[in-house]
């Protein structure tokens, strides 16, 4: 007969489990997932409270507790020292902005630091295409811009606008997401007033792939230890960013869980479960 606590952790176990299921097909929010895990975490905390021996391990002493599995947020890789114009600034000026901080784009502000748009490289030189400049095609060979034609050059005339941008607590999927369905290569970072905060680029995203295997697959153990069990029961090996779970957990209606967390930490490109796979082709699942 089950004790109380494992009854308890049992259901607990099952919301997670039930959570993660309805996130997969939409009716659901990773944001529940979070919740649903975090109500696990804080039972198997409090348990190991009463459970654990007066001297734990040494190597357990003064370790940090970890970020949480998708807790990477565009603050941890945005770059802070941002290169920017106001709505004045003339198209030359731009053009150097850009090559000498060999930069492909600035954000465009307005008082108070607010981004109102974008200058890329693209917008530069769209602005100096046939389209933008027909005096070029034609006769006669030397042409003077008229004066107001000269100052429209600027900032504000030349910025991709409104401005796509993001906040700081935003994950890197999510950044990724806005960069791919707007087709930008950077992201402004504003805080909850519009202000500039930062910059985010395609780059900065892809930093995260950069982990060591070993590190990323002491993470997805860490991860998957409260659903799953350790070592040997259960194995998780990473190499160029693929992380392989397999092993023969107690509870194997909740790998799928444990693979969803998998995925969702830093550095890892894809997950093999190899534990689904061989309860299929013994036909135990």
């Amino acid at each position: 007969m089950m004790a109380r606590t494992d009854i308890h952790l049992d259901a607990m176990l099952r919301h997670l489990g039930a959570a993660y299921y309805e996130s997969l097909h939409g009716r659901a929010t990773r944001s529940d997932v979070t919740r649903a895990l975090d109500t696990v975490e804080e039972h198997l905390q409090e348990y190991s409270s009463h459970a654990a021996p007066a001297h734990p391990h040494p190597a357990h002493q003064g370790q940090a507790v970890r970020h949480r599995r998708w807790a990477r947020q565009v603050r941890d890789v945005m770059t802070t020292s941002v290169i920017t114009v106001d709505r004045i600034t003339p198209f030359k000026e731009i053009a150097g902005l850009l090559a000498h901080h060999k930069i492909s784009a600035v954000p465009v502000l307005a008082m108070g630091r607010h981004v109102v748009g974008v200058v890329s490289e693209a917008d530069l030189l769209r602005m100096q295409g046939p389209a933008a400049r027909p005096y070029r095609l034609g006769r006669p060979r030397h042409h003077w811009w008229p004066r107001a034609s000269h100052l429209g050059y600027t900032a504000e005339k030349l910025m991709t606008a409104p401005v796509v941008t993001i906040h700081p607590d935003a994950t890197i999927p999510t950044a990724a997401r806005l960069m791919n369905d707007h087709h930008v290569r950077r992201l402004p970072v504003v805080d909850p007033s519009g202000v500039l905060i930062g910059i985010v680029s395609r780059r900065d995203l892809l930093s995260v792939f950069l982990r060591p295997d070993a590190e990323i697959a002491d993470e997805a153990r860490e991860a998957i230890k409260p659903l799953l069990g350790g070592q040997p029961d259960v194995t998780v090996t990473v190499r160029s960013g693929i992380a392989t779970l397999a092993g023969h957990p107690e509870r194997a209606d909740l790998v799928p869980v444990a693979v969803g967390l998998i995925a969702d930490i830093d550095g890892v490109v894809a997950v093999t479960d190899r534990i689904s796979v061989a309860l299929a082709a013994s036909g135990t699942q």
